[in-house]
């Protein structure tokens, strides 16, 4: 984990909630480590402020989430280099996001901006779930047989081969 890096930007909001909160600024390199600690551990993956002005909603939101569930998780936020380089991960699709994990595993994620009863219910429900798998952005892969037509039932919801031409 390192800590913010005058030569790195950081916006003055993003970095006055990790002053609030106590949390590190991740590296891709430090999330796993961070990530295993025991205990709730919710990641901020925040964006360009000038491309996603709602990264900076995030700055006020989390420090609040934080205050409504008062010792229940650590916050650590991930820089755009960082974020970018684990979204894949997690496969949220809209920006900013918000991830919980407990124990290193992911618990599940709230993405995009919420009303502030969403985010209060949504947090509680991630606090009190499981640990799952979590979702993956797909590419549609369409099963063909060795002449490449579609194969019988015999091979629905497998992928017997890929095609991707002549």
């Amino acid at each position: 984990m390192s800590s913010v890096n005058p030569t790195r930007a950081v916006h003055p909001l993003l970095a006055r909630m990790m002053t609030v909160l106590d949390a590190p600024a991740l590296e891709a390199s430090d999330f796993d480590a961070w990530a295993a600690r025991p205990g709730h551990a919710l990641a901020v993956f925040s964006e360009d402020p000038v491309l996603y002005r709602e990264t900076l909603d995030l700055a006020v939101i989390v420090p609040e989430l934080a205050r409504a569930f008062p010792a229940r998780f650590r916050v650590g936020l991930l820089l755009q280099a960082a974020a970018r380089a684990l979204a894949p991960r997690y496969g949220f699709r809209r920006w900013p996001a918000l991830v919980m994990l407990k124990d290193g595993k992911y618990v599940g994620a709230i993405d995009g901006l919420r009303d502030w009863r969403d985010y209060l219910d949504e947090v509680a429900r991630l606090l009190a779930a499981a640990p799952t798998r979590p979702p993956v952005v797909g590419i549609a892969v369409r099963a063909a047989g060795p002449d490449g037509d579609a194969p019988g039932n015999e091979a629905a919801g497998r992928v017997a081969s890929c095609s991707t031409g002549p």
